[in-house]
């Protein structure tokens, strides 16, 4: 759980300047936390990505903290990090994936297969739109 809080500290806290009271919204305990390595078998402290998947009260799956190091942006595990989350949701029996994603991302999100939808809209000082993703395919 520590390198799971650790790498979205580094990418949002440090990097992008979102408060840390922001970050931190007390929902780890009710979400799966998934991590990413360059390659599998590396000790937890190399892990490069983390994200998490919570299912809100109306049963809706969303993936939450999505976070690769700079460095490892570019490489894959940003792609193999929502894989594994989206394979879980449904594992779960999810049909749809939402999540909010920064503007500079949404690109990546829809060579992922996602979609945006809604208006843009703040969150932490920086803008965001909702995207998704049925997981039926």
């Amino acid at each position: 759980m520590q390198r799971c809080l650790e790498i979205p500290r580094v990418v949002f806290i440090e990097e992008q300047g979102v408060d840390e009271h922001l970050e931190l919204d007390g929902l780890e305990d009710a979400c799966i936390h998934f991590l990413v390595w360059h390659e599998e078998g590396e000790p937890l402290h190399r892990a490069v990505g983390t994200a998490r998947l919570w299912t809100d009260d109306q049963g809706r799956a969303k993936a939450q903290r999505v976070a690769v190091l700079a460095d490892a942006r570019g490489s894959g595990a940003g792609r193999r990090l929502m894989r594994r989350l989206e394979a879980t949701a449904r594992e779960r029996g999810h049909t749809r994936l939402d999540l909010g994603v920064q503007l500079e991302a949404i690109a990546f999100y829809e060579a992922l297969g996602y979609r945006a939808y809604g208006d843009e809209f703040d969150d932490a000082g920086i803008p965001h739109r909702m995207m998704e993703r049925e997981l039926s395919d």
